[in-house]
């Protein structure tokens, strides 16, 4: 009897093993997670308030940080004009969106408020954006001031004061994994 729960109890690990390796593989796709599936989680719960920061980041030069410091970010296949959202999905899961509950809440340093702005997701939250373009921060950066998303996919760049994308300090795009 011992032995059948050990066998089951293990087994039960190895599944669960199995399944978040395969959920961990289906974010890694060769787009960086640039999905547009009808899958509308932002990765992100709103939070009341938000502070915009510009700060120097090593590689990147100023950017915008968030509240706790983690960069954020621009994707080129969202639009400023009308402002866009495309990063649904896995997408949001590895790049979630730097949400709020009212464009109100938002404070800045070093950063032109009239740039600050907000569009509602299809999901019902509200995302930052600067200078039209949707913010985001990118789960693999692990602490402050960290740009692991820099380049990534030639299509995820640090976002700058005014909403332009920073330039890596190589001149190169990484791919991100």
């Amino acid at each position: 009897m011992l032995a059948t729960r050990r066998n089951t109890r293990i087994t039960g690990y190895v599944a669960v093993g199995v399944a978040v390796f395969t959920l961990a593989l289906g974010g890694c796709g060769g787009s960086g997670g640039g999905s547009k599936s009808g899958d509308t989680g932002s990765g992100s719960a709103p939070t009341g308030s938000a502070t915009l920061t510009a700060a120097e980041v090593d590689q990147v030069g100023t950017v915008v940080t968030d509240s706790k410091g983690y960069v954020l970010y621009r994707f080129d296949e969202d639009s400023a004009k009308p402002t866009k959202v495309t990063c649904y999905g896995d997408c949001a899961k590895l790049w979630p969106a730097a949400a709020t509950t009212d464009a109100k809440n938002v404070t800045v340093k070093g950063v032109d408020k009239k740039l600050v702005s907000t569009v509602e997701r299809s999901d019902g939250t509200t995302q930052i954006t600067l200078a039209g373009r949707p913010l985001y921060r990118y789960a693999k950066d692990d602490a402050p001031k960290e740009a692991h998303g820099q380049g990534v996919d030639g299509a995820w760049f640090a976002a700058t004061p005014t909403g332009a994308k920073a330039q890596d300090g190589s001149g190169s795009s990484s791919n991100g994994y």
